[in-house]
């Protein structure tokens, strides 16, 4: 089996015979009627396949198409000019990195179908192409625009930049809206969306589909298809890793699935960590490994954002499609970007409730947050090894002792808020130890309580700020968190800590053995 890892165009999978996953049914729906699209999707989940697909389809090649899904449904394979525009492939440092790609595509497509005249800005080329073409040709024109909005990614946190171009693209895609009479199609697709001063605003006909049920399964991969096209590949993977075949099946489920793009949508999973795990027969954390959320975890440290708050927050669609409120809610970004998806939807309330779609996404953005909530990053990433080494062990001193080192080392001046920071700190330190050990998380009176499970030891942990070690225990025993492990056997240590808002660090723990 040959996979398509890092393959995005559709002509070279069905050429090379590489695996592909029939989405042509979807794309026939999508293309047949025409009119103004975006999709938003996560990074590598198959956004440029899919505009690759629809190139080949409105370009006549019937041949790449055989048996799939389409072919039983089209019967005119009509040819129409393709004018296809991928901003993907640059570094935006600057508008000149802008204007000099737009111009890579205009002098592309004007090769094809003639020059306009002298001194013509990017936008009036844009509208001579597309009239030119038509004129050619005798058909509609196929606007495709991929990752429109990687510039304004690229320039999060530098709003004059953004602004600058916000003002080009806006200009140059609302071309599409004056040049109507001209245009079968034009899709868009990119991670986010830009809505009120928008690039689109001007566009005001496109149809936003991220969230479309009809759409839902028309990037990614949904179990029924794995089992359906890889279920041998699958078998060999189980067999490499000592497990059953089921067994597997269950490991990537719980790894790599979890994506949900619609209100009623089935589960998909990340076709990038899918494939290369299938590829490596290893379940490795290929998709967070592939890209860091640097400007994610900095604008949520710059508005003293909240983490427990990613395993229970609610938005409406108005808030899920627009990264307008950036400034004072993250989660926007977070969910376009793929680190939470939806979990379910309240239709009393209109609104979406999220979480994080899998166990690699959460692994991987709970360490990515740990080294830039806690001083890991500062030459301690063995502390969570030694941490969880330490609990196992029974060696309270070790554990509580690194605690107070890592807690001693933090920067003031990233710390902000003290009961939040303190609050965030220790929600990561114990969600990273939930990779290893038995961790639960409660809450009571604002106050944090952990209880963390081994073999052979159980801890209940009270953590207090500005209070005392002895004020912490007394909490443990009049909530009575230890009656619940009354006839269990392992070892059970009661753990009370304060902390000090003022010196930033633990002031006092105590211990108490059942």
């Amino acid at each position: 089996m040959k996979y398509p890892i890092g393959i995005q165009t559709f002509a070279k999978i069905r050429e090379e015979d590489f695996l592909y996953i029939d989405k042509t049914k979807d794309v026939y729906q999508l293309a047949k009627d025409g009119g103004y699209y975006f999709i938003s999707r996560p990074r590598r989940f198959g956004k440029s396949l899919l505009v690759t697909t629809l190139e080949a389809y409105f370009q006549g090649r019937k041949e790449l198409f055989e048996g799939l899904a389409i072919n039983e449904l089209e019967r005119e394979w009509k040819q129409y000019p393709v004018l296809h525009i991928d901003l993907n492939a640059a570094d935006y440092r600057d508008v000149k990195a802008l204007q000099s790609l737009i111009d890579y595509h205009l002098l592309r497509f004007e090769k094809i179908y003639g020059p306009s005249s002298e001194n013509r800005s990017l936008s009036e080329r844009f509208m001579d192409v597309i009239r030119r073409a038509y004129e050619f040709t005798g058909q509609q024109v196929v606007i495709l625009v991929d990752e429109y909005d990687k510039p304004l990614l690229q320039a999060i946190g530098n709003e004059e930049l953004q602004n600058d171009y916000r003002k080009i693209l806006k200009s140059f895609y609302g071309v599409a809206k004056t040049m109507d009479s001209y245009i079968r199609l034009a899709f868009f697709t990119g991670v986010t969306k830009f809505s009120k001063v928008s690039v689109f605003s001007d566009l005001n006909n496109l149809k936003d589909i991220s969230l479309d049920d009809r759409f839902a399964e028309i990037c990614g991969i949904k179990e029924e298809e794995i089992r359906h096209n890889l279920d041998v590949q699958i078998g060999e993977m189980a067999e490499a890793n000592g497990m059953s075949k089921e067994e597997c099946y269950e490991k990537l489920k719980k790894q790599y699935d979890g994506y949900h793009f619609s209100k009623r949508g089935v589960g998909i999973y990340n076709p990038f960590s899918l494939l290369n795990a299938l590829d490596s027969q290893d379940f490795g954390d290929y998709w967070f490994a592939s890209g860091t959320p640097t400007f994610l975890v900095e604008t949520m440290k710059r508005i003293n954002y909240d983490l427990e708050r990613l395993a229970r927050e609610d938005a409406t669609a108005d808030l899920l499609g627009s990264l307008d409120s950036i400034d004072t809610n993250p989660i926007p970004l977070i969910y376009q970007s793929g680190y939470l998806t939806i979990k379910g939807y309240d239709p009393r309330f209109m609104t979406y409730r999220l979480g994080f779609p899998n166990e690699e996404v959460e692994r991987g953005f709970s360490r990515f947050l740990f080294r830039y909530y806690t001083p890991a990053s500062q030459g301690k990433d063995s502390f969570i090894k030694d941490f969880v080494m330490a609990i196992e062990a029974g060696r309270i001193n070790i554990f509580m002792s690194l605690l107070e080192t890592l807690f001693a080392g933090q920067d003031y001046q990233l710390a902000g808020d003290a009961e939040l920071y303190f609050h965030n700190a220790v929600a990561l330190i114990f969600k990273m130890v939930g990779f290893y050990t038995d961790t639960e998380r409660h809450t009571s009176d604002g106050r944090m309580d952990m209880v963390v499970q081994t073999i052979d030891y159980i801890y209940l942990f009270e953590f207090k700020l500005d209070k005392s070690a002895d004020e912490a225990l007394a909490q443990i025993e009049e909530k009575q968190y230890a009656a619940p492990f009354a006839h269990d056997p392992r070892k059970l240590y009661k753990i009370g800590v304060n902390f000090s808002s003022e010196t930033r660090r633990i002031e006092s723990w105590k211990v108490v053995e059942r």
